[in-house]
């Protein structure tokens, strides 16, 4: 089946809005395994009997495959449209969650959440779905791009609690299998909305290699230049950024609910931490997206940045259980808009068609990086003891990507834009 063609005249219209739900609710459904997994942690290492850092390979595994997915969703989708992704993805979502819910060791278990509920599953419904909302919207593609975001941050606020209930009542296999069969229908329906393609790429003009000049004469046409840099190397520092600020990140979202078992609170005020920490995640993804729209992304992520550094410092003092909630809200608050300004960034910077290929391959960075701190929280976890020497490695991650954030918004200011190379001879 192909998709409908594109109409330019579509963007910002009320199409667009009934998309945009569809997709929050794609994205909902697609990354529910992004924090049940970190729920279930607890009851995969005392099953299983490994260490905590072996316990977090599953997600770690998960969200390097997720991010690896991501580019190659995002180049699928700019060739033949999102809802043949889809289609895949679903089918991966319900047979990683069944397949880690029979699984009888950590191996597979690691291998269903890798392979399908990350690099098909996951995969699908994140990184293109945001380049895609950024493609169907002009005037509100900040606000519009953090309320497809915010799916992964309702997935965190609505599935903890629902896996924590089923984990007590019936135990987490059929929480697992339940949620697999649930998911993947769901988005499988849901992708029958997506088949119109982007307008903004009928809007965008074909590239063209050469202009004529004149009889046997060729002009290379100019080449955007994003913060002044040749863009390869652009988007490897956005991607540099994107891992060091979710090393940080990924430290209370992965192991705020271990965190508190050691404290002796239990999991289930764990469960309540995360899930609260993800639903002022909400309300930071949409304020962000207002703040983009009005000061662009790279502002908004320096201010998302520096404010996730504080927030991550707030857990140093405090562990007690009142200050615990308060600063698992507060951050939530502050680091929600990161990740969807690496979108907006990319969609202000790069060429339309490009985006899904480039959306993709910044959030495969920031994926990595959530394994990468996912997994090293729990390394350093085992060597010392102590959560407090992961928090202080996730500041010192934080401030590598406040840095170069920085570094790019001096650039940005200077205003190099366009890089036109020389002409050819004539033949």
């Amino acid at each position: 089946m192909t998709d409908r063609p594109a109409d330019a005249s579509l963007i910002d219209s009320r199409t667009a809005a009934w998309r945009l739900v569809v997709t929050v609710l794609l994205v909902m459904l697609g990354n529910s395994s992004m924090y049940v997994v970190s729920v279930v942690l607890p009851e995969v290492q005392r099953e299983f009997g490994i260490s905590r850092a072996d316990a977090s390979l599953p997600y770690t595994a998960m969200m390097i495959c997720l991010g690896v997915g991501g580019v190659w969703a995002g180049k699928w989708a700019d060739r033949w449209g999102i809802t043949p992704v889809l289609w895949v993805g679903a089918a991966a979502v319900c047979a990683g969650f069944v397949l880690a819910g029979l699984a009888p060791n950590i191996w597979v278990f690691g291998l269903a959440h890798g392979l399908l509920l990350g690099l098909l599953g996951g995969a699908s419904t994140f990184a293109p779905l945001m380049a895609d909302t950024s493609l169907w919207w002009n005037r509100r593609r900040g606000i519009a791009v953090a309320l497809c975001a915010s799916g992964n941050y309702i997935a965190g606020t609505v599935w903890p609690p629902l896996a924590q209930w089923g984990i007590s009542t019936v135990g987490w296999r059929p929480t697992y299998i339940a949620l697999g069969l649930f998911c993947g229908l769901g988005m499988a329906v849901l992708a029958l909305r997506m088949r119109q393609r982007p307008p903004a790429i009928a809007q965008e003009p074909a590239p063209t290699a050469t202009t004529g000049a004149g009889a046997g004469v060729a002009r290379v046409a100019p080449i955007p230049l994003p913060f002044g840099l040749p863009p390869a190397h652009a988007q490897w520092l956005l991607c540099v950024a994107a891992v060091a600020c979710c090393v940080a990140m990924a430290m209370p979202q992965v192991h705020i609910v271990a965190y508190c078992t050691d404290l002796g609170y239990g999991a289930a005020r764990g469960a309540e931490m995360l899930s609260l920490m993800l639903a002022t995640g909400i309300v930071s993804r949409l304020v962000s997206g207002w703040i983009c729209d009005h000061i662009g992304g790279i502002r908004t992520l320096l201010l998302g940045s520096a404010l996730q550094g504080v927030a991550l410092l707030l857990f140093l003092p405090f562990d007690g259980l009142v200050p615990l909630y308060v600063v698992s809200a507060l951050f939530g608050l502050f680091q929600g808009g990161i990740v969807p300004s690496y979108a907006i960034i990319v969609r202000e910077h790069f060429p339309a068609r490009e985006a899904g290929a480039r959306v993709g391959a910044v959030i495969m960075a920031s994926l990595i990086g959530m394994a990468l701190g996912g997994w090293m929280s729990g390394w350093v976890f085992d060597l010392t003891g102590s959560y407090r020497a992961a928090f202080l490695n996730g500041i010192g991650w934080n401030l590598l990507n406040l840095s170069i954030v920085s570094w790019l918004f001096w650039r940005s200011r200077r205003g190099a834009a366009v890089f036109s190379p020389p002409s050819p001879r004539p033949s």
